[in-house]
């Protein structure tokens, strides 16, 4: 049995589940998040506690078993809380601009200015021109967008200039030895 699929997922007041088939929708008060679910995986809610079952042991069930319930634990929180990844910018002139909550604009040493649009969902904050804070309830989305935004300049590893997350440590080579 798997650890984390037989974990219970608590629900706090003001989530709504609604289990329909094989699909799950979870509401609450930042929005809305719907899932289907794999084969052979069904979820039940007894009172304020979601638990998520397997069929049967066979290796496929057995794999996506605690995957789902990570996923639906990432729902409910979402909904509740919401997730956040942020993103630093490093690099002399590198900077981003917010345009608005859902389009930014960076200048990331390149001739133009790369703008990059919010899906929906998801919104962006610039707390300084070097800070990047990429916010939405669904997990996964935030974390493509960050990585979307990463992906424009990474960080290179002789001086360390790029798009970098928060906390990130990038390994640096060593430039030209000298004669």
């Amino acid at each position: 049995m798997s650890r984390i699929g037989r974990s219970p997922i608590p629900v706090p007041s003001g989530v709504t589940v609604a289990l329909a088939g094989d699909s799950v929708t979870v509401t609450g008060p930042q929005g809305s998040l719907a899932r289907r679910l794999p084969e052979g995986i069904s979820i039940s809610q007894d009172g304020d506690v979601l638990t998520v079952a397997r069929a049967d042991d066979e290796r496929r069930h057995r794999a996506l078993h605690g995957l789902t319930r990570s996923l639906v634990a990432n729902m409910v929180t979402g909904v509740t809380q919401g997730f956040a990844k942020e993103l630093e910018i490093v690099g002399v002139g590198y900077r981003a601009i917010a345009r608005s909550a859902d389009a930014l604009e960076l200048a990331l040493g390149f001739s133009h200015p790369v703008v990059v649009d919010a899906p929906e969902g998801v919104t962006f904050e610039v707390p300084s021109p070097t800070r990047i804070v990429v916010r939405g309830i669904d997990k996964e989305l935030v974390g493509q967008v960050a990585a979307d935004i990463r992906k424009i300049r990474k960080p290179e590893p002789y001086k360390g200039k790029g798009v970098r997350y928060s906390g990130e440590r990038v390994l640096r080579k060593a430039g030209k030895a000298a004669k």
